[in-house]
């Protein structure tokens, strides 16, 4: 018998941003987070690509049933891929302490992932919404702490891009509130990751 579970590395780690309760931290092996900028949106989106001796931090949660539609519909420019190798959580561990019998439950894991020719390249790099990081970068640092959220820019390939600073009048549908000093945090690591912002 198996659950099925998502890996989620970007927005997906902000549990304020969705209904699957069952959570816990984990992380991705053999993958690097990059910044994708696609023709399809008006801004780049998140995502994996394979990458040997990569790991990045996420969250695994339980898709209850089977029902994958909800979150295929959230991400529906992106490929759901199995990734049950690649994962290391706290969920498999438990499973090594116990004694195994056939019926024992077995965690199956995907992430969702844009291929680099899935979708046409835009003309030139286009402005990563600053209401969509912050809502990544909240969820990073309740998840993992301020190490969490550094580590988090350190492993994101792809911060040449401008950084649309839209707090104001936020354009990501999931944006959050945030602190004067969560906002302050992502300011001082996108200035560190050499991020500018642009109007």
């Amino acid at each position: 018998m198996s659950k099925p579970y998502f890996f989620g590395y970007g927005s997906l780690v902000n549990r304020a941003t969705h209904i699957y309760t069952a959570a816990h931290p984990a992380r991705l092996q053999g993958w690097r987070r990059v910044w994708r900028h696609t023709a399809r949106f008006s801004q780049p989106i998140l995502t994996v690509e394979p990458c040997a001796g990569s790991l990045i931090e996420g969250l695994i949660a339980h898709v209850p049933g089977g029902d994958w539609a909800a979150l295929d519909q959230r991400e529906i420019a992106y490929d759901r891929v199995p990734v049950t190798k690649d994962v290391h959580h706290q969920l498999a561990d438990a499973a090594q302490r116990t004694v195994q019998t056939p019926a024992q439950t077995t965690v199956d894991i995907a992430t969702y992932y844009v291929p680099e020719t899935k979708h046409p390249a835009p003309a030139a790099p286009l402005p990563i919404l600053l209401s969509y990081l912050d809502v990544v970068v909240q969820g990073y640092l309740r998840e993992f702490d301020e190490a969490g959220v550094a580590a988090f820019f350190d492993t994101t390939h792809g911060w040449h891009a401008p950084v649309r600073n839209d707090r104001a009048a936020p354009i990501y549908p999931r944006h959050q509130s945030l602190s004067s000093a969560e906002q302050d945090l992502v300011d001082h690591h996108l200035h560190r990751v050499g991020g500018k912002y642009v109007d």
